[in-house]
């Protein structure tokens, strides 16, 4: 394992559009918001932006337009640190979300895949830079074939791969087969088993299928669950959110990085406990992303996950 840990990411690259609002509104309804902002975001993105911030290497493999959309992203990830050298540039438009955020702090979005939708296979590079990495972070805002062709190629390689499986949808078993740790949240869980309202339940089912499983819990923290082991739950920070969208990929890639360091699972999960709380009191998604020194500051101990 390198000193630095290299983290290689496929997934989505969107624009988000997001109008800030009292309450969301209903079905026919129309409200006034108070602000509306764009900034570089998708779940792809999201996640290597947390972990180049939280101190890895990264690079993302994706797709934008030819479109200042694209244009924008690709700057802003290179601003953060991610290496964008396997980020296609296609002819189809950079993938948005239009995201509305409520005064406590919660949201709804509706994607655009665009130009994310063309990731259906990986490109030249893109099996040699997964083989080079201590891990491969997945979503689902890309195609499955895309999918789960990144994690075979980790599988072949011995890499570990995270799989956030958002938005919730049915995984096929060459998919689980080739991941090593499955980080839905509570609702994701429950969707995937059938379980609500146990994450204990869920992540015990979960484990049939997968190796390792962390269930986020949102307010509540997360629940760490292994083969073999009996689960732990790790507590959330208490604090005042202002905008929860994109805690859940801070969470992802910070944890991936301190797993990637060689920390055990709980201690991996409180110092990505500490990014998230830092996350969700800032307004947007990857422009809310900590970096290494705050999250250590927040984690109480200077040099942790290090």
């Amino acid at each position: 394992m390198s000193p630095t840990p290299h983290i290689a990411v496929l997934g989505s690259a969107n624009m988000d559009l997001v109008a800030y609002v009292a309450e969301a509104p209903r079905r026919g309804e129309t409200v006034t918001g108070r602000e509306f902002r764009t900034a570089p975001g998708g779940k792809g993105a999201n996640q290597a932006v947390a972990a180049a911030r939280a101190g890895a290497t990264v690079t993302l493999i994706g797709a934008v337009g030819t479109d200042a959309h694209g244009s924008t992203i690709r700057s802003g990830l290179e601003h953060s640190g991610v290496d964008t050298d396997l980020l296609r540039t296609v002819e189809t438009p950079t993938g948005t979300a239009h995201i509305v955020v409520d005064d406590e702090g919660g949201n709804a979005i509706v994607v655009i895949p665009g130009a994310n939708g063309t990731v259906t296979a990986l490109g030249p590079g893109d099996e040699g830079l997964i083989a080079s990495a201590d891990a491969l972070l997945l979503q689902l805002e890309v195609p499955l074939e895309g999918v789960i062709a990144a994690a075979r190629a980790a599988r072949r390689h011995g890499v570990r791969t995270v799989l956030t499986p958002a938005p919730a949808q049915p995984l096929p078993s060459e998919l689980l087969a080739a991941i090593d740790l499955l980080l839905p949240n509570e609702h994701e869980a429950a969707a995937l088993t059938g379980i609500a309202d146990d994450p204990r339940a869920a992540a015990g089912a979960l484990l049939s299928q997968v190796p390792e499983v962390v269930i986020t819990l949102g307010s509540r923290g997360s629940l760490y669950a292994a083969r073999g082991t009996e689960p732990i739950t790790v507590p959330a920070q208490q604090v005042a959110a202002v905008d929860t969208t994109g805690a859940g990929d801070t969470f992802a890639g910070t944890l991936a990085v301190a797993l990637a360091e060689g920390n055990s699972p709980p201690d991996a999960l409180r110092w990505a406990t500490s990014a998230a709380a830092l996350a969700v009191q800032r307004p947007g998604a990857s422009s809310s992303m900590p970096y290494r020194k705050e999250i250590d500051r927040a984690a109480g101990q200077p040099g942790a996950a290090s």
